[in-house]
């Protein structure tokens, strides 16, 4: 175990229950430890943003962060509890591997999954991350947010234009993927052609919530031998079919039609959803 790490978890989860704060005589006292170590544990803690000092009268109190990170947590399991059943019917229907990711960054993040029980299969693992920029599930939100270069570049975490390569095929360049990004907003969902892993293709497509707020997408991983131009066009439309599905379960009332080279299903509306909100 990390005896460091260990102390100043142990420090901040006495502080959160602190309502009124803490001064740091008083966190040194109530965790045995010295007023110096206590003394950069807590200074540790506000400069990572998990604490905060008023400057009045010095007393330590938890920062929001732990609310934050607490709603994002509880809003991933209900988001997925909720789309569950949606993705199992997907599953069913195509025999592919399916899961449902959340944009983190630059990442993507699994949060749920199917696998193919077919004998070549593609494969996710639930926690697992992938790079947003060649996932197919990461271009669908990336197409619904529409970000201009700077802010897909901030989004992406990089500071020019060159993006990472995890196989031959990935798009290296901010240019190339937002041309990528824009086919895509404009059929309704993403494709990854061996981007992230080779010999492993894949379809996206975004889910909204009653804002019109991308916040989730569902994806669908498929061998190459199986994902010729033809073939993902056919599973195209019970992915799409699936997303407007899962949208509609979280308040989404846009109009989308299914059709695999629709230009009105959630991701190709993005752009125009804040005038569909519900009263």
């Amino acid at each position: 175990m990390d005896s460091t790490l260990a102390k100043g978890l142990g420090v901040l989860d006495w502080l959160a229950r602190q309502g009124t704060g803490a001064r740091l005589g008083e966190v040194a006292l109530a965790l045995g430890l010295g007023r110096s170590n206590a003394h950069r544990t807590l200074q540790t803690l506000v400069q990572c943003g998990w604490a905060r000092q008023n400057p009045a009268d010095s007393r330590y109190f938890a920062s929001l962060k732990l609310f934050e990170l607490g709603a994002i947590v509880d809003g991933a399991v209900e988001l997925k509890d909720r789309l569950h059943p949606f993705l199992a019917a997907l599953a069913q229907a195509t025999g592919e591997t399916i899961h449902l990711t959340v944009l983190q960054g630059a990442d993507m993040v699994y949060l749920d999954k199917f696998d193919s029980p077919l004998p070549v299969a593609a494969y996710s693992r639930i926690g697992g991350r992938a790079g947003a920029h060649c996932v197919a599930s990461g271009k669908a939100l990336l197409a619904a947010l529409a970000l201009d270069d700077a802010a897909l570049r901030s989004q992406l975490g990089v500071d020019g234009n060159a993006l990472i390569a995890h196989t031959p095929h990935t798009l290296t360049t901010v240019q190339a993927l937002q041309a990528d990004l824009a086919a895509a907003r404009a059929r309704g969902w993403a494709s990854n052609a061996e981007e992230w892993r080779l010999g492993v293709c894949g379809l996206g497509a975004a889910v909204f919530n009653a804002r019109g707020q991308a916040v989730a997408a569902v994806g669908m991983s498929v061998p190459a031998m199986r994902c010729a131009a033809a073939q993902a066009s056919a599973l195209a439309l019970p992915l799409l079919q699936c997303a407007a599905q899962a949208s509609a379960s979280l308040g989404w009332s846009g109009t989308v039609d299914s059709s695999p080279n629709s230009t009105r299903s959630p991701a190709a509306t993005a752009g125009t959803t804040r005038k569909r909100r519900p009263a």
